[in-house]
């Protein structure tokens, strides 16, 4: 449960801040810091388990039918990512406090923190690949609307959708995946797919796979070709982007490398696609970085150029070469964090991150450029800092490339080349900052340091940074064996953490590219002129092209099908519906099954005469709306009659109830339209409206006579048999409702609940020109309340509300329940408004039917809850036999309080839906007879 709460104490926590923003900024920023807290102490808790090498697990059965359960794991490689996420979460807490300006909502993100936060969590904590799914679209979906929290600019707006759209289907790929490797193995759980590496890897997919799995991991990690979205994502606030492209959002698809490494991992594929991906990306960014002018441009391209060194040594099939990628996650997440807080304090403070303009910053805000340049030292590998040490290993790792023969030497030469651009960027950063003369034109002038505990965060994480370079052995080797051993999952190998391991080649290759940034930075000048002369496309300028162009062709395509025209979108489908149909019947040999039929009787060939005369009339004489309707309601007690007849008491209950509420409802629309509707269709389009009816009537009578005159098997039985042991009721169909089926019920009342907020949201405005008078110009009577009517409906109330008590506390072992209920109730209610008016009812029933829906809502998914507390699925159902004296024994359900759920939903969503149609129909009686429709108050 430890884990759980891990997870989830975020999600808690980003109401928090919303809440307690009223209060003050500082309430704000600590009431934020409350749950990473308690899950930092959570995690650091179970650390001697893991340092043992154990792995803790949590099970919590969901969808076990779909293989998609609550399942958790926390390993050595979930607790680094955990402790990652939540301390590094921690810092930017404490940094945003200081940063956002007073008009920005500091609580608004704080909360979306949170909730990407617990994403991250679930991300690196499942052992559910379907689950871990679930949490990697929350991080697109939460990072989206963190990269846009400034919406009012055009670039945060787009460099958002570009994030959402390229991770967006890469989380699609990662989907086809996931679902090929459950095929593959016969499980989603990741503890079987990571013990089946040797299954996945002989199977004949393992190519597709691998494929899918590696474009979920290089859209999230912005490997090459899908990294332009992340320098746009520079738009966010500097907070955001110190979390998200430090420590989460870019490492998630590290993170999946890792995690996947024994399922995947040890193919010539698997190393020609990550290694030279990886290879590819590090190059080409660090190029990149070196000449970009924006402060977090740089940094961006940078932090691209680090996945692709952590890439491309998950590639290299060495375990050696994956303990060096772990080992360069903590690395690089702290020193990145530290530097994006850094840009972010500059910012602040000069107005801009022109690093043309932001020259010689030391001299005014000393104490930052002292930890930023050790931040920036850290990257670009200089010794006695924790980048030196995991780059010499990775330059170690880049040596044993015996898989390329005789080109091996290309990926050292290359690494050479990537760490030299790495050192001249950052010594770029440092050069031009805090020293390169004046400042030039700022914004803000002059500079000053930046609030003591804006800098605080950064300077814990270079305080790290040191450690981690001096005491490698006492500080994170602890980390990264747990981490490790989690990855490799086998015995590990021999390796050592070291500050100087001799005079050897690594070593001369960090000196290479430290003498080789320092000359090129030295040398800029021509490599800027060249850089300006190549020829480059804006990757935003394209993507968005593209985008628009997607648009346009989709605006093309829907003016061409969507013309406005109900008959037109009505042909189309039952056209479409009869021709798909046609071409699977057609080649039955014959209609006519073995099963014999039922005999006719009388009443049955009237009740049907009736439905025919009933559905033909409301055809032909549909022009007088009123005529229509009244045969309209005869179809519908007809088709309630054969439901009787064929021994379905509660469709035939819910039939006539449903039936009645619509009634009132399209009499109440019908009051805003006129009486008769005039003639619009052409002769032709009759005789096309008449063909297509009668080929989809015919056509479905002959698909019913084929269906039911032939022996086919059916779910029935088994409810049947499994009502009364499995439900507790011998209502059948009330069992299915609120047992078998209770997730379908669930769904529907919140569709229904959800479409009744949305008719209120609709007609809460709406002012519609109403009628004082008939189609035949008599003036409606000026006391709209007749007094019989007045009389009766309060007479039939209570008793009403008694048949509708009485038939939900039947429901489940007679014909009811609380569907039927709820409209019976309605009903009732309803006639007290046509009767005695709003304010008549409302003095009396003020309450709000929009929460009442809502409860009813919640009601029912409490209960579903309710049995995850005992250890049992969703909305597993429980009963027993209760004795009173007097009363006797009877049974007691807890379906029966989620029937109560159904039964106020019912009530709320059709009293909001009926009861504000009513009011618009009440503001008639309002307007002076002498006002024409142009003067009218409600016209639209």
């Amino acid at each position: 449960m430890t884990l759980l709460l891990v997870i989830f104490l975020p999600l808690l926590g980003a109401c928090l801040p919303l809440w307690c923003e009223r209060y003050g900024r500082t309430v704000c920023a600590f009431s934020a810091a409350v749950a990473p807290l308690i899950s930092i102490g959570l995690l650091i808790y179970h650390l001697p388990v893991i340092f043992a090498g154990d792995v803790l697990f949590f099970h919590q059965e969901w969808l076990p039918l779909l293989g998609m359960n609550l399942s958790l794991r926390l390993d050595g490689l979930s607790m680094m990512f955990g402790l990652l996420i939540t301390g590094i979460g921690l810092l930017v807490i404490l940094y945003a406090r200081y940063y956002l300006a007073e008009k920005d909502s500091l609580g608004k993100l704080y909360g979306l923190l949170q909730i990407f936060m617990m994403a991250m969590l679930g991300i690196v904590m499942s052992d559910n690949i379907l689950l871990m799914i679930v949490f990697w679209e929350l991080t697109s979906l939460s990072s989206f609307l963190l990269i846009s929290y400034w919406s009012i600019k055009s670039e945060a707006r787009k460099g958002a959708r570009m994030a959402l759209m390229i991770t967006g289907a890469g989380g699609l790929a990662l989907l086809a995946g996931a679902l090929l490797l459950g095929d593959i193995v016969g499980s989603f759980s990741l503890s079987v797919i990571l013990a089946s590496g040797d299954e996945i890897r002989a199977h004949s997919l393992y190519p597709v796979v691998l494929i899918l799995v590696l474009l979920g991991a290089f859209t999230k990690s912005a490997q090459f070709p899908f990294h332009f979205w992340l320098p746009h994502a520079m738009s966010a606030p500097t907070p955001v982007s110190a979390y998200l492209h430090s420590a989460t959002m870019v490492k998630a698809g590290v993170f999946l490398l890792a995690r996947m490494y024994p399922a995947l991992a040890g193919t010539d594929l698997w190393f020609y696609i990550v290694t030279g991906t990886g290879l590819t990306t590090l190059v080409f960014a660090a190029y990149t970085a070196l000449f970009k002018h924006d402060l977090k441009g740089l940094l961006a391209f940078s932090t691209i150029s680090h996945l692709g060194l952590i890439t491309m040594l998950f590639g290299l099939n060495s375990q050696l070469g994956a303990i060096a990628g772990i080992f360069h996650i903590i690395n690089h997440a702290t020193f990145k964090a530290s530097l994006f807080m850094a840009a972010g304090i500059i910012d602040h403070e000069t107005g801009t991150r022109d690093m043309r303009r932001i020259n010689g910053m030391w001299r005014y805000m000393p104490v930052t450029a002292t930890v930023a340049m050790v931040a920036a030292s850290a990257m670009a590998g200089v010794p006695l800092l924790n980048g030196f040490l995991s780059k010499e290993m990775f330059f170690a790792e880049t040596l044993h490339l015996e898989a390329l023969g005789h080109y091996a030497w290309l990926v050292p030469m290359l690494a050479t080349l990537a760490g030299i651009f790495a050192v001249a960027y950052s010594y770029r950063f440092i050069h031009d900052v805090f020293f390169n003369g004046e400042p030039i034109d700022l914004p803000k002038y002059p500079p000053h340091e930046a609030p003591p505990y804006m800098i605080v965060p950064m300077a814990i994480l270079v305080v790290l940074c040191v450690l981690v370079g001096t005491l490698p052995n006492f500080t994170v080797a602890p980390f990264l064996d747990a981490a490790s051993l989690a990855v490799i999952g086998t015995e590990m190998p021999s390796y050592q953490i070291a500050i100087w391991h001799g005079f050897n080649l690594p070593l001369l290759m960090s000196f290479l590219a430290l003498a080789g940034g320092l000359l090129l930075y030295y040398q800029r000048k021509g490599f800027f002129a060249f850089y300006e002369r190549q020829y480059r496309r804006d990757e935003k300028i394209v993507f968005e092209a593209r985008v628009q162009r997607s648009v346009r062709l989709a605006q093309s395509i829907t003016k061409r099908l969507e013309t406005g025209s109900l008959q037109r979108y009505l042909v189309l489908f039952v056209g479409m519906a009869i021709v798909a149909a046609g071409l699977e019947l057609w080649p039955l040999a014959g209609f006519t099954g073995a099963v014999a039929t039922t005999p006719l009787d009388g009443v049955s060939v009237l009740a049907t005469l009736v439905l025919i005369v009933g559905a033909l009339g409301t055809v032909i004489i549909h022009h007088n709306r009123f005529a229509a309707l009244l045969l309209l309601s005869v179809v519908g007690l007809i088709v309630a009659l054969i439901f009787v007849r064929f021994s379905a008491p509660d469709l035939a209950l819910t039939q006539l109830s449903v039936e009645v509420v619509t009634i009132v409802l399209m009499m109440l629309s019908l009051y805003f339209l006129p009486q008769v509707s005039p003639s619009e269709s052409s002769r032709l389009r009759i005789s096309r409206d008449i063909l297509l009816a009668g080929a989809a009537g015919i056509g479905m009578g002959l698909l019913t006579w084929a269906v039911l005159t032939r022996p086919y098997d059916t779910i029935a039985d088994y409810y049947l048999a499994n009502s009364v042991s499995g439900g507790g009721g011998t209502n059948v169909v009330n069992v299915i409702l609120v047992d078998f089926r209770g997730f379908d019920t669930l769904g529907e009342i919140t569709v229904l609940a959800i479409a009744a907020v949305g008719i209120f949201a609709m007609l809460r405005r709406l002012r519609l020109p109403v009628p004082n008078a008939d189609g035949t110009g008599r003036v409606w009577s000026k006391d709209p309340y007749p007094p019989i009517l007045m009389v009766l409906a309060r007479i039939l109330l209570p008793l009403a509300l008694m048949v509708s008590f009485y038939i939900f506390l039947r429901g489940h072992n007679l014909p009811g329940g609380g569907f039927i209920a709820g409209l019976v109730t309605s009903v009732a209610l309803i006639l007290q408004y046509v009767a005695s008016g709003t304010d008549w009812v409302q003095q009396r029933l003020n309450w709000s039917y929009r929460s009442v829906a809502a409860g009813g809502v919640l009601i029912a998914t409490a209960t579903g809850l309710a049995s995850w507390v005992f250890g049992y699925p969703f909305l597993t159902s429980t009963f027993t036999h209760v004795h009173w004296p007097v009363v006797g024994e009877f049974e007691l359900a807890s379906a029966m309080v989620f029937d109560t759920g159904v039964y106020i939903t019912v009530v709320g969503a059709t009293l909001v839906i009926l009861s504000n149609l009513g009011k618009l129909a009440q503001t008639s009686y309002d307007i002076p007879a002498e006002t024409t429709q142009e003067d009218s108050p409600w016209k639209l």
